[in-house]
Parts: C-alpha cells; sequence; structure tokens
C-alpha cells in the first residue's frame, strides 16, 4: 500500500493497524477511524493533515479519516453511514468521511470527492474511534467561578463573518495589554479559524477537534456542553484576562439554536457580538439575542460591514455599535464599548 495520508481529524491516531476484515459488518458511528482509497475528485482536492498543513490529494491517494456528520449551508449535508457501502464521500477538508445528501448550488457540478473503504484503523482489535481519545471528558460545571471575561461571536448564518470579528477581536483585546484566549465550540474539524484568531494576537487557541470531535452536528445538548467544560478547563490552565468564544453556522442551526437557549451556558457568557452577512439579518438576529443577553449585546459586525451603505442602514435603525474590522482593532475604543456593556448590565 502506498503512504497513507493522514488528516487532521486523526492527529492522535499514531499507532494502529488496518482490519480490512471489519469494513462490511462494522456499523460506523461518528469518530471512528478508517482508510479510504481516493477514487475520483471533487470539490475538495485536499484534506488538511495532522500538522495542519494543506495535503494534496489524488485519485489512488490512500487517506486516514473519520466518520462525521457536516452540517454547512455553503457547502455539505452529510452523515454518518448506517452501514457499508461501496462509494463514501469526503465531506470535510480536515478529514471528515460521510454519505452527502445535499449540497450548495455552486458545488453541484463537481460534487463531493468519492472514496472507497480499504479497512478501519484498530488498535488491539478494536476500532479506534477519536472522540476523547486517551483524554478524560469532563461534565459541564455551570457554578464553576471562571477567572476571566468571555465573549461570545456568533452569526446569523454560516460565512457571516463571525469568526473574522472574533479573530480581529482577540486582535482589540490584545492591542488593550490583554491576555486572549480563543476557542471554538462548535462546527467541523478545520484548522483554519483557530489559527485565524492564533495570528491575530490570541495567546491560546482550541477547538472541540483539540478532544476528538469531527464535528459537533446532531451531538446532544449535554456533549456539546460537556465539551465547553473540557476546552474551558485547558483555558483556566493559562489564566486570560478573556476568553473569545466562537459557535459555528447560524442562528437557526439546530445546536447554536439550543444552546441559544440554554440558561446555564448563556449566563455563562459576559458580552455578546453578532455577525451579520447583510443589514436585514442584523434585525432578525436582534430580535433573537436581546431577549436572551439584553445590555450583554454589545456591538454588530460581520459582512455587512465592508458596505458602507449597508452600515448606515443599520445604525439608523439600531442601538447597537457597529464595529468594522478598523474599529475591533482600535483598544481605546473596545475598551469603551465594552465597559458601557458592564455599566448597562449593573443598572
Amino acid at each position: 500500500m502506498k503512504t497513507i495520508k493522514r488528516a487532521n481529524s486523526c492527529k492522535s491516531v499514531i499507532d494502529f493497524k488496518i482490519n480490512r476484515s471489519l469494513t462490511k459488518s462494522h456499523k460506523p458511528k461518528a469518530g471512528d477511524v478508517a482508510i479510504f482509497k481516493v477514487l475520483e475528485l471533487g470539490s475538495l482536492n485536499a484534506i488538511q493533515d495532522y500538522a495542519g498543513r494543506n495535503c494534496y490529494i489524488f485519485e489512488g491517494d490512500y487517506i486516514m479519516v473519520t466518520f462525521g456528520n457536516r452540517y454547512a449551508s455553503n457547502q455539505f449535508e452529510a452523515y454518518v453511514p448506517k452501514a457499508y457501502q461501496e462509494e463514501y464521500h469526503l465531506v470535510g477538508k480536515g478529514g471528515v468521511a460521510g454519505n452527502v445528501v445535499s449540497m450548495y448550488y455552486k458545488l453541484e457540478e463537481k460534487g463531493p470527492t468519492k472514496l472507497k473503504m480499504v479497512g478501519y484503523a484498530v488498535d488491539q482489535g478494536k476500532v479506534i474511534n477519536t472522540i476523547y481519545h486517551h483524554q478524560e471528558r469532563k461534565v459541564f460545571n455551570p457554578f464553576k467561578q471562571r477567572g476571566f471575561k468571555t465573549i461570545l461571536s456568533v452569526g446569523s448564518s454560516m460565512d457571516s463573518g463571525k469568526t473574522t470579528t472574533a479573530a480581529f477581536l482577540c486582535r482589540g483585546l490584545k492591542n488593550a495589554g490583554h491576555k486572549v484566549a480563543y476557542i471554538k465550540l462548535t462546527g467541523t474539524v478545520f484548522n483554519k479559524d483557530k489559527m485565524l484568531c492564533f495570528d491575530c494576537g490570541a495567546d491560546y487557541v482550541a477547538d472541540f477537534s483539540d478532544l476528538g470531535f469531527p464535528s459537533t452536528y446532531l451531538c446532544s445538548l449535554a456533549t456539546i456542553l460537556d465539551v465547553y467544560e473540557g476546552l474551558l478547563s485547558n483555558v483556566e490552565a493559562m489564566n486570560p484576562d478573556y476568553l473569545v468564544i466562537e459557535v459555528a453556522d447560524g442562528l437557526y442551526q439546530k445546536e447554536t439554536s439550543a444552546l441559544m437557549n440554554h440558561l446555564p451556558f448563556t449566563e455563562s457568557i459576559d458580552h455578546v457580538i453578532l455577525s451579520c452577512g447583510n443589514s436585514l439579518a442584523v434585525h432578525a438576529g436582534i430580535e433573537l439575542l436581546a431577549p436572551v443577553f439584553g445590555p450583554r449585546l454589545f456591538a454588530l459586525g460581520g459582512l455587512f460591514t465592508g458596505s458602507p451603505l449597508m452600515v448606515a442602514e443599520v445604525e439608523e435603525k439600531t442601538y447597537l455599535p457597529v464595529l468594522t474590522l478598523e474599529k475591533l482593532v482600535d483598544a481605546n475604543l473596545l475598551n469603551s464599548v465594552l465597559k458601557e456593556s458592564v455599566t448597562e448590565v449593573a443598572v
């Protein structure tokens, strides 16, 4: 067999054997590790490897990835298959395999990259699952006092600008002299978001994949809250002043919606910034978030801030300050806006 290209989703998998006999009998679940042969390239022609490097793949290559579900309105809707199939799909560049059931229209011409299973990665005869692989699961403790302030970056939809907002927020907080951490709580494994925040100055970055999750789509609320606790525990070790928390996709997405309606989670958040793709989405986002967070919803950002006309529309209709990327990195302005949010809460 050729060299196996190991995806980022499998970064914790080092010692393994390939079991071909389980291919048809084992029912896969999210996190199960398998080796596939690339049959036909589609919209994804590369994976992010175990070191986070962009690794091109070609027909005939062998890759190690995990099974996982995916929800991405501008990419794929995909699920872990319920049984063996002659063909699987690469559904995430971070190294996730599954069955595509729908896709964004721009991807339809190429479709997903097609894979054939070679066998499962096993350790002592047992299929390796990356979720909490050699790690301890921590149970969410909503009563624990944390030594840092939390800022939630949430978006109206996928690609609304929430990651860029989070990253520039990290930069602004660093410019203000603060020690900053960033975590991405939900989504599909891919290093790009946390590396952008790191490059913008965050002292520590992590996401759900560091606990072995290929994605969080279809995970129970309890599971996601435990992921939150695990990430918070790691953040506590570096004692930041601020923790920027990003949740994936939009406010209507299942897991995001569940978190926004769960009081123990929302009570752990000190400030919220909403990113939107257009001016009308701002109105809907505020209607959903303001009853939950009140004055803790302190600012607006996102793609719409790239349009002076949309910024003017929003500023005419809403009470919240609009923070362009330039304003997000302005230490004095950012400190002032955050202080005002705290003052309003106290009142």
